[in-house]
């Protein structure tokens, strides 16, 4: 006899609307609490820059990674104070985010918010 196995679909974490920081920006759907894992950064991988390309070391010390953003993660806007963070290409919360709340990292010291 097969069994069917059901996965539950997990509500809706985020979603993109206009940003006070820049263009379009993701969202708390949801009250998130600190160390949610809310999603991945999912894309091709390329080696040219672009307004969404997430740059990524697999390793310290090993190759920088180029992924073009294909998804809502593509959204996040930088901030200097930070709401969440990425581990490689996952997006987690860094503290508890309010519902409706934008979703922001910091992008790093080389990040000129001017130039965007």
């Amino acid at each position: 006899m097969t069994r069917a196995v059901v996965i539950a679909e997990r509500p809706a974490l985020v979603y993109v609307a206009e940003s006070a920081i820049h263009g379009l920006g993701l969202f708390a759907q949801i009250a998130i609490a600190c160390g949610t894992r809310i999603g991945f950064y999912a894309g091709q991988e390329t080696s040219e820059d672009g307004a969404h390309v997430l740059w990524v070391q697999d390793q310290p010390g090993g190759p920088w990674l180029g992924y073009d953003g294909s998804n809502e993660m593509r959204f996040v806007n930088h901030s200097r104070e930070p709401n969440c963070y990425l581990d490689g290409r996952e997006l987690y919360a860094d503290r508890d985010i309010d519902r409706d709340e934008e979703l922001t990292i910091d992008y790093g010291e080389w990040f000129d918010p001017r130039e965007s």
